[in-house]
């Protein structure tokens, strides 16, 4: 039918032009021969010159449109750019595209502003570690008024993830979702890249736990100066108090929407989850008994001999760990310590976990084994994990790239019915966040201080099952992630509650991630 228009078409086109030259040719005749001989030598050629003019002009004016459309609509530029659909398209063929399209996201306007300069960011640390300091960062971007580069992950920790942020994180989502409160690219402008490339860029460390006008008065100012400032390290490098309303919400903003896992990551989660859920309830336990922790820690509670020397050797092997000669007993006393799998089940059995519920760890590798895991899956046989429920090929993509494992644990933690931490890192810290924000869900974060008292008090002997299990319940009662006020500690930062374990200020709203 298409082909039919289209010849149809230009006949009706070439009908019109021999009708045209007719016309010329009839009125050559009605003027006369020197009529004819002064239209070939003045008129004809000023009408082929008018009309060429009126056409390149023409030309002109579409192309200049058409250029204008394609930088500024991203709803125009693919469409001018790949072409309108084809009529040789098959209608089904159109109507499965159109049908597979995602549903339309209203996006909020962009946001104009005098641009003071780039800022590069390094993160460092784990996942969690790095996702708020992403957040921090955007915060930080936006005050200034500057425009920040998509972050740089840490590959030199100890689990030497290669990871890229889009290989863990929606980059397309993350840029165009804050494109109404920061503008954010993924490279520099190449006369500023090369002049990275060459080393010719102001590197530091900003203070931790900084106030925003410390970024205002110091930050901004080294920015405007040198047009491109890197910060090498963005672990808790803005105060959880004592700030804006406005940049507390847009950490939300990035944390709890702008920071979408990538299709892969989100899919994957999904299917463990609904394998968990086919079996009923589940509980997530972030069993923070691994060997870089153990070591980093250095706690020991459990080990043999050659196992303290191992994480013992392993502490010395990492120069950024600052502290060395640790006493493990004074620091598992103080409730510095993660609980051990030991230790775990027994806490359980107390708060009466059902013995029959699917638990599912959020962890690596546990340190000492099934030698350690023996006495909890005694306690509660269901212990899943997610290379017990996916196939191999699931997880090929994954392996060795830690944060990739650790983003899908994190998907499965939010979702569960209960999320039990065995230590306040940093992923059970925002995950304990995220999910107070999804609906205040079941947290049960574990005094661990009081805790091993109790453990040791019942493994002695002074205290009998019953008790021992009623004074369990009774220390966790208010500590199941409910609605509290976070606790503010001023000049102790590190003291106070974290601000993305209870970011209070996010919860008001009826549709919080619309309203913020």
């Amino acid at each position: 039918m298409c082909r039919f228009e289209e010849s149809e078409n230009k006949s009706d086109y070439g009908v019109e032009k021999k009708e045209e030259g007719r016309r010329w040719q009839m009125g050559f005749k009605y003027l006369g021969e020197s009529k004819v001989e002064k239209t070939k030598s003045s008129v004809m050629p000023r009408s082929c010159m008018k009309l060429w003019m009126i056409r390149a002009t023409t030309t002109l004016l579409l192309w200049t449109c058409v250029v204008q459309l394609t930088a500024l609509g991203e709803m125009w530029g693919p469409r001018v750019l790949k072409g309108w659909p084809s009529c040789f398209t098959p209608g089904s063929r159109l109507a499965a595209e159109i049908s597979s399209a995602p549903a339309k996201i209203l996006l909020p306007p962009k946001r104009f502003y005098k641009n003071n300069g780039y800022l590069m960011v390094s993160c460092n640390g784990g996942l969690n570690q790095m996702r708020s300091a992403i957040c921090d960062m955007v915060a930080i971007a936006r005050y200034l008024n500057v425009t920040l580069i998509v972050p740089e992950l840490d590959k030199a920790s100890f689990w030497n993830d290669p990871s890229e942020f889009q290989d863990i994180f929606d980059v397309d989502h993350f840029i165009t979702s804050l494109r109404g409160e920061v503008r954010i690219l993924k490279e520099l402008p190449p006369r500023l890249k090369r002049r990275v490339e060459l080393g010719r860029v102001h590197s530091m460390p900003p203070i931790s736990w900084s106030n925003i006008s410390y970024y205002l008065y110091q930050i901004l100012p080294l920015i405007q100066k040198y047009k491109v400032l890197h910060l090498n390290k963005t672990d808790s490098r803005l105060a959880n108090n004592g700030l804006p309303i406005d940049i507390q919400k847009l950490r939300c903003r990035v944390n709890f929407n702008a920071l979408r896992f990538t299709p892969q990551i989100e899919e994957l989660g999904r299917r463990v989850i609904r394998l968990l859920r086919q079996r009923g309830a589940f509980l997530v336990l972030h069993l923070r008994y691994e060997m870089d922790m153990l070591a980093f820690s250095g706690c020991t509670q459990g080990c043999n001999d050659d196992e303290v020397e191992e994480l013992t050797r392993m502490r010395y092997a990492y120069p950024w760990w600052k502290e060395k000669v640790i006493n493990s007993d004074l620091k598992r006393k103080d409730g510095l310590c993660p609980l051990t799998p030991e230790e775990t089940g027994l806490i359980l059995r107390a708060l009466d976990v059902d013995r029959d519920i699917q638990i599912y760890i959020a962890a690596g590798e546990i340190y000492g084994g099934e030698r350690r895991m023996a006495s909890l899956r005694a306690a509660y046989p269901n212990l899943v994990r997610k290379e017990t429920l996916l196939e191999s090929s699931d997880l090929r993509f994954f392996q060795n790239h830690s944060s990739q494992m650790a983003a899908l644990d994190y998907l499965v933690s939010l979702q569960s019915d209960i999320f039990v931490p065995t230590y306040d890192g940093n992923m059970a810290k925002v995950v304990e966040g995220h999910r107070r924000f999804l609906g205040f869900k079941k947290t049960i974060l574990l005094d661990r201080k009081l805790l091993v008292d109790l453990i040791d008090q019942y493994n002695d002997g002074l205290l009998g099952w019953e008790k021992f299990s009623s004074l369990v319940k009774e220390v966790h009662l208010n500590r199941m992630g409910n609605p509290t006020k976070r606790v503010v500690i001023p000049d102790r930062p590190k003291e106070e509650d974290y601000f993305y374990a209870n970011p209070e200020e996010c919860f008001q709203s009826v549709e919080p991630l619309d309203s913020i």
